[in-house]
């Protein structure tokens, strides 16, 4: 009696397919320096005092929000209001994105001696200049701002605030890392279209800090694991779908645990798992 090759084959093809991730993840972080031409490297950068907005936690926590400025952050889009308007009012208002460092927490005592928290958040100059003599983009941008604050620190922050008339920072401002790798990049390689995949980010558990996080990403033009190189970062998922079928690079409010994260493409769905467990708060 013949074994059934069908049974032969499936097993063989599981196996392979451990196989190759294996493999994929080794040479993920030589295939994307090779297809990027500039490192991902950080620098130091001081920022500039803007102004201050005092806001609450749920809780009732008094919040400082220091808004500072630099040159060396990327500059947003240079929009007129209406085009700010349209697209607040479009289906997919987050089309729109500002970039921006978000800084650690610090302890600050306010002017009644008391004890308060305090966060830095660098944009670019111009931008900056934009938002201050712009309350249509003023109003945006801090909304932007305490959602940013909320998705990285875990916090329910009032939208409740007011600016101080007499200082234009809170405590001291301190020196941010940020990435030189820009956006743009990963744009020039658009000449050959890869797509931007859909996904989906789950957090569990939903409420207060996740104990993992886990991606699911639509890649329906992908056969075959092989043609997928993953690289994940302590903060940042990059994800290249081979010959330039996709291309994905995003950062993601946690620090993650690199070597205990995991990934599974299924072939009949074409969706790609990945499962990643939080450092603790």
């Amino acid at each position: 009696m013949e074994p059934d090759k069908s049974l032969l084959s499936a097993e063989l093809n599981s196996e392979m397919e451990e196989a190759l991730y294996e493999h994929m993840l080794l040479q993920a972080k030589q295939e994307i320096q090779n297809r990027l031409p500039i490192p991902q490297v950080s620098k130091q950068i001081r920022p500039q005092p803007g102004f201050c907005i005092k806001t609450h936690t749920s809780k009732n926590e008094k919040i400082f929000i220091n808004i500072c400025k630099s040159s060396q952050i990327p500059a947003a889009p240079d929009l007129s209001e209406q085009e700010l308007v349209t697209i607040l009012e479009s289906d997919d208002p987050s089309g729109y994105r500002v970039p921006m460092s978000i800084g650690e927490p610090h302890v600050e005592v306010d002017n009644s001696g008391s004890g308060c928290t305090a966060y830095d958040i660098v944009i670019n100059s111009s931008f900056f200049d934009k938002i201050k003599n712009n309350e249509l983009f003023r109003e945006f941008f801090i909304t932007v701002a305490m959602e940013g604050l909320e998705n990285k620190y875990a916090l329910e922050l009032s939208r409740e605030w007011r600016m101080l008339k007499n200082r234009k920072f809170m405590g001291s401002i301190f020196d941010q890392n940020i990435r030189t790798t820009s956006k743009p990049m990963i744009q020039e390689m658009d000449t050959n279209s890869p797509e931007v995949p859909e996904f989906t980010i789950i957090a569990e558990p939903s409420e207060g800090h996740p104990t993992f996080l886990v991606a699911e990403i639509s890649l329906p033009k992908v056969s075959s694991i092989r043609s997928l190189v993953l690289d994940l970062g302590e903060d940042r998922i990059v994800l290249l779908g081979r010959p330039d079928l996709y291309i994905m690079d995003i950062f993601i409010p946690y620090n993650i645990v690199q070597e205990e994260s995991g990934a599974q493409f299924n072939k009949e769905t074409k969706v790609l798992t990945i499962t990643m467990p939080v450092q603790p708060a």
